[in-house]
């Protein structure tokens, strides 16, 4: 079965990858002449069909669907031209239990598409554990018929050998026992972990005569799969002693080497060929699977004899009798090759390689970690474990040396290591060619001439391609393909140097972004960061970009959600230059402004919290960044630590003196005393920042304190006092440059009034607010005041309604997962209300599960007793079920205004 590419992920790759597996299989029946047969493509056509649609449009889908058009066309190979009574018992009951299996996985597929969102959550990894139990049953069934296929094929030729009617190709499979001419392949290798799946896949091309190229980094484990290939009892039985394998790597990459050394091993007998021609005879007269491994020596673009190389793999890649495998690091290989994806290891594959060799101690959970440090890279895996058991180390002290040394670890006694495999890639023909040949830049490279010249003269010169592999391997998740411009300025041909970089698969294209194997990661990161000029360019653009205003009222600010898929490599950026310098302010401004970018569009918590806190109290940085800090564990539901993280900051603020401050930290203080239940006390905070803000003459952090004060009236019940305070901020708000606070003020008066049972003032307040919000795309007020409106219609007798506004809310909270949480929870009140239990249930059980993720121990003990209502109505008769069903919800044990719990996003960071 040839592997989905990653063109496939999008819905035409799907629809035109599928359609013609469709087209196939349906040929296939219309010319297949046993109705057994028949059945089992109408079963396949209707399971592709089904995956085809856009609800499954997933990776494991659509390789389940090649796998079931692969064991079609084995079928159709197997029966085409056959009568019923010409198929053998044993193919029959494989066909018919083709047909069923089919059926089945079918059925079961198109019951997990009526599945409820929280439904398809908590049943992820069984889902994904059903579809690889699938795989293997039809695995199995391909199996079978390559067997029973091959056993006709052999007996087939002997019928037309003995009449005389067999064609040559008929007659070149009856001779494949024959004695062999040529080199034999070298020895499998003793293991071949984790890779099961793959060599099957390989194995399934190979049976075809599809040629098929393993193309990646050095160490992956290419060659060792091409031998497990060669050595599967299946391939011996097709190719018998016709299989063959060349190291392109141990000849010089010639045209007239390259010939020569296929004459010697396919026993041609030529003497110094000069080209193809006198080797034809010997290639065409048998089936054959020949195998060139490290292929890039030979077929690098740069190369002096590429061409006609190329041209000469190229030809063998079209004999139709011939399956020729090809493993390099480069991508240039025959158009017609497949190209099957070669991940790195699983987990337990990686443990598995290393215990093999490591056998000093036990297993422990250190390994589990160290092969996770290595991207679970076959090579470096071996390295480790071969060098523990040379020096006799234990757990620990593998563990101690590879924290002080890293690659350097990586090296055996017999003089094996990683860095001559990266090496070998840097070595090569096209990557010498990137790198920059003038003597005056390869000066200005190194890091003596640095610091000779000023830095804005360096930052003109273009970085050699080194250099950018250098700035790829310190960030972990790569380089934003988008931002190439934008990063490397002085690089003219950027494009085109990544594009060799992942062509030598010195790197790879994930998500968008380019990036690198842990080990080659490791090995090419720059030991000081300070001295690389480039890295340290890239750093002060990052800090420029991190340093906008965010104002949601403010055009740009949708912009900067580019921290949503960059937000590893700055928190890594920050994380390595706060500590090599921790007392420059410009690096604590731009943890700041990350954490900024962090609370509007991608909340979370930070590694960096630990670093902030263990600041000297008087550093000048400190208070700021406890503040933001404080901001980010808001929004994550953390509200305890929250409320720590702002007495620090108020304290600090207290002691400088600095009133604006005091007031800002008296407002975010008093909003999550709200959250914690503490209304006393934030109403105290509420007013004592008002009071500061009437002395400064503010009216906009005026309006600010009157919004926050009516939440917490609100909540404590006093529905008067809050409705007064809510028109006030309202009225102090200006007509223009304040559109997020006035949203946010009518959306506090429209959950007042729906408190005091006006729902017509309160839908005339929120759908206010829904204008603004919608205008501006505030996907977090879109949530909070569909969340809102869904709670009230709910509470109006009319769940349609609420649910539509519930599903509108979920809609802006997909990067979010503590406001899906909240989602989910009030959804589950929404489905009891209906005496929905199971769904109830469900929704719930999904909201607990986000809100223990997140550390959000309030809404987590709200959840859980959500879920006991749930379950003591599950316990009532159905009689009781039925009455219950009757009940508002609000007359129920556990009240709907029990989910007075929406964060209200505290005001914008100053």
């Amino acid at each position: 079965m040839a592997s989905t590419s990653q063109g496939h992920d999008g819905r035409d790759g799907l629809s035109s990858t599928l359609d013609s597996d469709i087209q196939v299989i349906n040929r296939a029946r219309d010319t297949s002449g046993i109705p057994p047969a028949q059945d089992a493509f109408d079963s396949a056509g209707a399971l592709l069909t089904t995956i085809r649609d856009p609800m499954f449009n997933k990776q494991e889908y659509i390789d389940l669907g090649r796998l079931c058009a692969g064991v079609c066309k084995a079928l159709d190979r197997g029966s085409k031209g056959r009568r019923l009574d010409e198929v053998s018992p044993s193919a029959l009951e494989a066909i018919g239990e083709l047909t069923t299996t089919v059926a089945r996985i079918q059925r079961e597929i198109v019951k997990l598409g009526k599945r409820n969102a929280a439904s398809q959550v908590l049943h992820a990894k069984k889902d994904k554990d059903n579809i690889a139990a699938w795989s293997r049953n039809l695995n199995r069934i391909l199996h079978i018929f390559n067997t029973e296929l091959a056993m006709t094929l052999v007996a087939d030729g002997h019928q037309n050998t003995s009449t005389g009617q067999g064609d040559a190709t008929d007659q070149h499979r009856t001779t494949q026992a024959s004695v062999s001419l040529g080199e034999s392949p070298p020895p499998p290798p003793r293991a071949c972990f984790g890779r099961d799946k793959l060599i099957e896949e390989i194995i399934g091309l190979a049976e075809n005569l599809e040629p098929v190229a393993l193309i990646g980094a050095g160490g992956i484990g290419k060659t060792s799969i091409a031998l497990a290939v060669l050595h599967h009892d299946r391939v011996k039985d097709r190719f018998g002693d016709n299989r063959r394998f060349i190291r392109c790597d141990r000849f010089p990459a010639s045209y007239l080497h390259f010939l020569a050394r296929i004459s010697q091993v396919i026993g041609a007998g030529v003497e110094n060929p000069e080209d193809l021609t006198p080797l034809r005879p010997s290639l065409s007269s048998r089936e054959m699977i020949l195998f060139l491994d490290n292929a890039e020596s030979i077929l690098d673009p740069q190369g002096a004899d590429s061409r006609k190389i190329y041209a000469v793999v190229e030809e063998l890649s079209r004999f139709e009798n011939i399956c020729l495998g090809i493993t390099s690091r480069i991508t240039t290989v025959p158009p017609h090759c497949k190209r099957p994806v070669l991940p790195t290891l699983s987990a337990d594959s990686a443990c598995e390689i290393f215990y093999a060799i490591y056998t000093n101690s036990g297993q422990s959970d250190v390994i589990g970690e160290l092969v996770r440090q290595l991207d679970f890279h076959a090579l470096s895996i071996t390295l480790l474990a071969t060098t523990a058991a040379h020096n006799g180390w234990d757990h620990n002290r593998l563990a101690k040396e590879w924290d002080a040394r890293r690659v350097q670890v990586l090296r055996t006694h017999h003089n094996e290591s990683l860095a001559a495999t990266i090496e070998l890639s840097l070595d090569s023909p096209t990557f010498r060619q990137l790198i920059p040949s003038s003597k005056s830049h390869r000066v200005a490279a190194s890091p003596t001439f640095r610091k000779l010249i000023p830095s804005p003269i360096l930052r003109k010169i273009p970085p050699s391609a080194r250099e950018l592999l250098e700035v790829v391997a310190f960030f972990p998740q790569g380089i934003d393909e988008k931002n190439l411009d934008w990063l490397f300025p002085t690089t003219s041909n950027r494009e085109d140097i990544f594009d060799k970089f992942c062509i030598l698969s010195l790197t790879h294209r994930n998500n968008g972004f380019i990036t690198m194997l842990a080990p080659i990661r490791d090995y090419l990161c720059p030991l000081n960061p300070e001295s690389s000029s480039l890295l340290c360019a890239t750093k002060d653009r990052y800090f420029t970009r991190l340093s906008v205003h965010l104002d949601p009222d403010e055009p740009g600010f949708q912009e900067a959600e580019w921290i949503k898929s960059e937000d590893v490599n700055v928190e890594h950026l920050l994380d390595v230059f706060t500590s090599i310098n921790p007392n420059t302010r410009d690096v604590w401004k731009a943890c700041c402004h990350f954490m900024k970018h962090l609370y509007w569009h991608k909340p979370r918590n930070t590694l960096l919290g630990s670093k902030i806190e263990d600041l000297p109290e008087g550093h000048q940085s400190k208070a700021e960044c406890l503040f933001d800090l404080s901001a980010l564990f808001g929004e994550v539901g953390n509200h305890t630590e929250r409320k720590r993280l702002l007495i620090r900051t108020l304290t600090l603020e207290r002691e400088k003196g600095d009133d604006a401050r005091v007031a800002q930290t008296l407002k975010f203080l008093c909003d999550v005393n709200r959250m914690l239940g503490l209304y006393t006390e934030g109403i105290r905070q509420a007013e004592e920042a008002l009071e500061i803000h009437k002395r400064r003459g503010n009216t906009i952090n005026q309006a600010h304190c009157l919004k926050e004060l009516a939440w917490l009236l609100l909540d404590d019940d006093q529905l008067d006092g809050a409705e007064n305070a809510a028109s006030c901020a309202i009225d102090l708000i200006p007509e223009k440059g304040q559109a997020f606070l006035l949203c946010q003020s009518h959306r506090v008066l429209g959950k007042i009034y729906r408190c005091k049972g006006k729902k017509e003032k309160a839908l005339d307040h929120f759908e206010t607010a829904l204008r603004i919000a919608s205008r501006f795309n505030w996907q977090d007020s879109l949530f909070w005041i569909h969340y809102h409106m869904a709670a009230l219609f709910s509470s109006e007798g009319e769940p349609g309604t609420a649910n539509t506004h519930i599903q509108q809310a979920k809609s802006h909270a997909v990067d979010d997962a503590y406001k899906l949480g909240h989602a989910m929870e009030l959804q589950a009140w929404i489905w009891l209300e209906q005496c929905r239990l199971e769904d109830a249930r469900s929704e719930g059980l999904a909201a607990l599960e986000i809100y223990e993720r997140l550390g959000a121990a309030k809404d987590a003990g709200d959840c859980r007793e959500i879920l006991q209502a749930i379950e003591q109505l599950n316990k009532r008769s159905k009689a009781r079920l039925s009455r219950a069903n009757q009940i508002p919800v609000h007359h129920l044990a556990y009240p709907l205004e029990a989910l007075n719990m929406d964060s209200d996003r505290p005001l914008v960071l100053e």
